[in-house]
């Protein structure tokens, strides 16, 4: 049992090394770089939505709060 074991183990990380050890054959744009592909809008805005939670803002006050901000953003970046 312990040789089954030990072989089990050996071939598990043989077999982990020769994945690690291939390298892709061709890259796409899918596997651009993170810093090369630009940031959605809705990603950058959701930093609006997370300080009215954090105000703990809600209905009309939440609303408010989230498109003022986003338009100060909009603003900031243009």
């Amino acid at each position: 049992m312990k040789l089954l074991s030990t072989l089990t183990i050996a071939a598990l990380l043989t077999a982990g090394s020769a994945f690690a050890a291939s390298t892709p054959t061709a890259t796409s744009g899918a596997m651009a770089t993170p810093a090369a592909a630009p940031v959605p809008a809705a990603k950058k805005m959701g930093h609006c939505e997370r300080q009215a939670k954090a105000k703990n803002l809600t209905g009309d006050a939440a609303d408010t709060f989230v498109k003022d901000c986003k338009a100060a953003h909009a603003k900031k970046a243009g």
